[in-house]
């Protein structure tokens, strides 16, 4: 069936037939652009072999159209009020579930096993920018059973999972996130796409989930210490920056010699370091480096 909503008027419609006043503490912004939730849907790659796992559904918007294209899509929604809403807007659909719950408590593993056997699923979201990070770092370090993330989220967000090094939104969240995943802003999306307009910008990316990481690391969670340790004071030198944090358990001449190791001057920044590069210090500080096969990667 064709999909009702996605435009101005039917999405008015709902809200004023329910009463329905939008919550700060859940950041509702519900998309109204029919453009956009076509390029979302391509972008995810949904097909009739694909389970969907949609986080915050709203009105079903997005729903709809995801249930067109998908074979299961399972919407979990936080937020009671909106539950007879979806039960309305999704009525004519029987391959929809709608789960009550908030998405930081539910257990993906078990809705994989459940709807579709085990395998992964592919993820779909217009998030709200308050739980963003959490979101999408749970389900990357979690290791979640996910092929895919497609969402739409604030613009800046967006451009700090996608940066390079030595720009001024590369970062630690750029780094975690391509350490798990290939990030790739498919569209930007301005304010006047959503009833109420957020104050800011927003764009979809997608996620592409790697089936290894392209780095090798003796000890991640040592390489994530490194990682935001550098990040926390820009402006220092990545020696300093690690020097002066209590949570890197080396002296400074362990870490001036890995620096120097990996070919680096001493004056080097954290921000301008490849993952490749924190991956080999990071080995380089545990004593199981091979420094020629860790850059090369």
């Amino acid at each position: 069936m064709e999909p009702t909503f996605g435009n101005p008027k039917n999405t008015i419609e709902i809200i004023q037939k329910y009463e329905f006043n939008f919550l700060k503490r859940f950041g509702q912004n519900f998309l109204i652009d029919t453009h956009v939730l076509d390029k979302i849907i391509r972008a995810a790659n949904v097909t009739k072999d694909d389970v969907v796992l949609e986080i915050g559904p709203g009105i079903g918007t997005m729903t709809q159209y995801l249930a067109e294209a998908a074979g299961l899509v399972i919407a979990v929604e936080i937020d009671d009020r909106l539950i007879p809403i979806l039960r309305e807007t999704l009525k004519g659909y029987d391959n929809v579930v709608i789960i009550h719950d908030d998405i930081l408590k539910v257990n993906i593993r078990e809705l994989a096993e459940r709807y579709h056997g085990g395998r992964p699923l592919k993820v779909a979201a217009n998030l709200p920018y308050y739980i963003t990070t959490p979101v999408i770092m749970g389900l990357l370090e979690k290791e979640m059973p996910v092929d895919n993330i497609t969402v739409m989220i604030q613009k800046e967000v967006a451009e700090r999972m996608q940066a390079e090094p030595g720009g001024k939104d590369y970062g630690a969240l750029s780094l975690a996130v391509q350490y798990y995943a290939e990030p790739y802003i498919v569209a930007n999306v301005p304010p006047n796409c959503f009833i109420p307009r957020p104050k800011v910008g927003s764009a979809v990316i997608r996620l592409t989930r790697y089936q290894e990481p392209p780095v090798s690391v003796r000890n991640p969670e040592l390489m994530f210490r490194l990682i935001r340790a550098s990040f926390q004071q820009r402006r220092k030198t990545l020696q300093n920056g690690l020097n002066n944090c209590a949570d890197i358990p080396f002296s400074r001449e362990e870490i001036a010699a890995a620096i120097e190791r990996i070919g680096l001057p001493p004056t080097v920044r954290g921000e301008t370091l490849t993952l490749a590069q924190f991956a080999c210090l990071a080995d380089i500080l545990t004593g199981t480096e091979d420094i020629e096969d860790s850059l090369k990667k």
